[in-house]
């Protein structure tokens, strides 16, 4: 039987789903039920099989969600692909050679579209399904995903490497970057907390493993092997030692100085920092911080969303109709 701890858990994602759907009336958790009952099945089907061939994947969906939204909102925008007439957010600094998954959400539409007998599902809510499910294959929390989005018909490049946070920024940088796009530092830290999942490469986190001082030294040791101060720059390294799992291991990892990235370390500052007791707090209980994220995804998700008969719903997310 479960505990009247789980119960309670999800009766206050029930609840933060109300408050934000509040905000974002144009977005329903039942868009599809009566359109397309089999959607949200398809999607899940795809993602845990794509999953279950390689664990990596849940983080680099996980990824393309947050990258979409925070450049000129949830809009599918990241998937499309470079022509003469379309610019391409792909080839983006944070994203050139780093974003993946394209072809399972390549899959996963043609799943669907199939499921559904034709296009109705948009590129923009497939990734955020996708997202979801991904989290909750790899042991994290689950929550309502508001569903409606329709997907653009431009990128850009400009605006994703203006409005896409630095794994370079200081804390105010990161607290600055997310106040633009709605979230707050609870938000800042609670979706930080996704580098619970997934790896980085060596380039973008050598200078702090050989130069900063705010690290565990035995940790940049470690680090040393495997990205040496010359070349190496594409080696992946685990966020945490859990990287297939969802867990508060990210969290205790940045309270011992032993967060992989500068922008992961700042969020944490020895009991000095602004955001050093949400860190504190996530690292101590997993309840918390499994709420909070559900919560801030949502939140997250419902930035600047196209609706009605703004956008298209395309027929292939890599290119406009």
């Amino acid at each position: 039987m479960a505990s009247p701890s789980f119960f309670f858990f999800h009766a206050l994602l029930m609840v933060a789903a109300l408050a934000t759907t509040a905000s974002s009336k144009r977005l329903s958790p039942t868009f599809y039920d009566k359109i397309c009952p089999k959607a949200l099945p398809s999607i899940k089907k795809v993602v845990e099989d794509a999953i279950q061939k390689e664990r990596r994947m849940g983080a680099s969906l996980l990824r393309l969600h947050f990258h979409d939204c925070f450049v000129n909102g949830c809009d599918g925008s990241i998937l499309l692909d470079g022509t003469d007439k379309t610019d391409s957010e792909k080839k983006a600094n944070a994203n050139i050679n780093s974003a993946r998954g394209f072809t399972v959400v390549d899959r996963i539409k043609s799943v669907v579209d199939k499921a559904c007998g034709r296009p109705v599902v948009s590129c923009a809510d497939i990734l955020a399904v996708a997202a979801r499910d991904s989290v909750v294959a790899l042991g994290g929390p689950t929550w309502k995903v508001q569903l409606g989005r329709r997907d653009s018909t431009t990128a850009s490049r400009t605006d994703a490497n203006k409005d896409l946070p630095s794994p370079f920024m200081d804390l105010p940088q990161l607290i600055q970057n997310f106040k633009k796009h709605g979230l707050n530092s609870r938000d800042l830290v609670a979706l930080s907390g996704g580098h619970t999942l997934g790896f980085a490469k060596c380039g973008i986190f050598k200078n702090r493993i050989y130069n900063e001082t705010n690290i565990n030294p035995n940790f940049a040791m470690s680090l040393r092997k495997s990205c040496p101060r010359s070349g190496g720059n594409t080696n992946l390294s685990p966020f945490d030692q859990t990287p297939a799992r969802f867990d508060i291991r990210y969290f205790q990892d940045v309270v011992g100085k032993k967060g992989l990235l500068h922008s992961d370390q700042v969020l944490f500052n020895g009991g000095r920092g602004s955001t050093d007791g949400i860190v504190k707090r996530y690292s101590l209980d997993a309840g918390a911080f499994s709420y909070d994220f559900a919560r801030s995804m949502v939140k997250m998700g419902n930035i600047k969303p196209l609706t009605g008969k703004k956008g298209q719903i395309r027929k292939n997310c890599r290119s406009v109709n």
